[in-house]
């Protein structure tokens, strides 16, 4: 069956494939447009589909959804998002901006479009770098500026995704304690999780966030991690819609971690209105100190490389 999926993201148009199950019950848009960053998992390399598109291939089909992988962001309106049950983003950067891909832009209208989308009642999902997207003030994002919450002033989607990125650390292993057992995928996930991964820290909580894991943050290495613990996976109301969001995603062996999967999996579930979860505000019990954010720390300036100076051994690197 996989092997049929992608022949037909093969032959697709460059910016947009549908894979299709003939069971399916449920479309789905996994949008992975990089205005900033773009991440190797979501990077498409000669005409094939990525690491992430070939994992959601294999879920869509166990599950009965239909994938539609695209980075056109000029797609974007009423009319094209009213075909999916559910939108799922893995993205970067001022998608109203072609950026690092280059790939076609939102129009102001098509975002708006998005969230009018949510709002009626239907899924969004949003993996890792989801909440490096549409920063509040891009051009404060190299300053310390970065590190401040703006509150009812943030940006409509990060107030919709309910947290904005900062910044990350180095690649490490982490402690996660699961809040709600209860919600779908959770179920074999025990009290706590720990992997290897690249660690968002976060800002700018929406309080109505019903948090799912919670990231023990002061036991981690890093400057950008010198705060007390805070969310990193959760869902929320956002109108008539739902939201799930993990920062989990970075690293192609955490796809494929059955862990992950079976959150991925139940977030989806959720966010398709397939699978039911009581989801009241919990943020302010579980995580009281979210909303203070780390130091901010300069970067040490570069230093000048040296004149002159005795030319490096045989076999001594340069």
């Amino acid at each position: 069956m996989i092997s049929r999926f992608i022949l037909s993201f093969v032959a697709a148009s460059a910016f947009g494939v549908a894979a299709t199950s003939a069971s399916a019950k449920h479309k789905i848009l996994f949008f992975t447009k990089s205005s900033g960053f773009e991440h190797s998992v979501i990077s498409w390399k000669n005409g094939q589909p990525s690491h992430a598109e070939k994992v959601l291939l294999e879920l869509g089909g166990k599950n009965g959804w239909e994938f539609e992988f695209s980075k056109d962001g000029s797609k974007f309106s009423k009319d094209y998002l009213a075909q999916f049950d559910a939108v799922f983003f893995y993205t970067t950067g001022d998608l109203c901006s072609p950026g690092t891909d280059g790939q076609p832009p939102m129009s102001k209208e098509g975002k708006q479009a998005l969230f009018d989308y949510i709002r009626s009642g239907k899924g969004f999902v949003g993996t890792h770098s989801a909440s490096d997207t549409f920063h509040t003030d891009n051009e404060s994002q190299k300053g310390p500026e970065r590190y401040l919450n703006h509150g009812e002033k943030a940006d409509d989607y990060v107030r919709c995704l309910g947290s904005e990125f900062i910044i990350h650390g180095a690649q490490q292993e982490a402690k996660n304690t699961v809040v709600d057992p209860a919600f779908p995928g959770f179920e074999a996930a025990g009290k706590e999780f720990a992997f290897h991964e690249e660690w968002y820290s976060l800002k700018d909580f929406r309080d109505d966030l019903h948090v799912l894991t919670v990231i023990d943050a002061p036991a981690m290495q890093g400057s950008m991690y010198g705060r007390p613990p805070y969310p990193s996976t959760w869902a929320r109301k956002e109108g008539n819609g739902r939201v799930f969001y993990t920062a989990m995603g970075h690293r192609e062996d955490i796809w494929t971690n059955p862990t992950f999967q079976e959150i991925l999996v139940g977030g989806i579930k959720w966010a398709l209105g397939d699978a039911k979860a009581d989801i009241p505000p919990n943020i302010k019990q579980v995580t009281p100190g979210a909303w203070t954010n780390p130091p901010y720390v300069p970067p040490a300036p570069k230093k000048a490389p040296a004149k002159g100076g005795a030319k490096p051994a045989a076999g001594v690197a340069k």
